[in-house]
């Protein structure tokens, strides 16, 4: 395999898996906000249940959010490792073709974190709706 095939491997490989842990959280958090819509907590005797319902899936966003700032930051490690490797078989010294390996590889960081930044303010925004639903079920069953 070439060099070049290897660095498209590797950023599409980065990249596509940041683009599915972008799509999970965009799609638990949506999942999330309709659950919480049309939850019922006068349904719920056990403060417990109610808890393990509002909190499904949501270490899913947090795990996705704390994570893919470092899957971009592997992808930027391969790529600049690969730049300098490729540097060193060809002897040469590129500028051109040297920044943009480069600027390839910090794609990668920058899209992991335009997947943790919403991801993480995905997880505080229903974290505050867990607390609220749960106090109000808490006014509700005099706890």
């Amino acid at each position: 395999m070439e060099i070049g095939q290897l660095k498209e491997v590797v950023d599409y490989g980065i990249i596509g898996l940041l683009g599915f842990m972008g799509f999970l959280v965009l799609w638990f958090w949506i999942e999330r906000l309709m659950r919480y819509k049309n939850i019922d907590i006068n349904k719920y005797q056990n403060k417990r249940e109610l808890e393990l319902e509002l909190t499904n899936h949501v270490n899913i966003i947090a795990t996705c959010g704390s994570n893919a700032p470092y899957v971009g930051l592997l992808g930027t490690v391969f790529g600049i490792i690969l730049t300098f490797y490729s540097m060193g078989q060809s002897g040469g010294m590129d500028a051109g073709a040297i920044m943009s390996s480069l600027a390839l590889a910090l794609k990668a960081t920058a899209m992991g974190l335009v997947v943790a930044i919403p991801a993480i303010v995905f997880t505080n925004h229903l974290a505050r709706r867990i607390e609220v639903l749960t106090t109000r079920w808490e006014i509700a069953h005099g706890d």
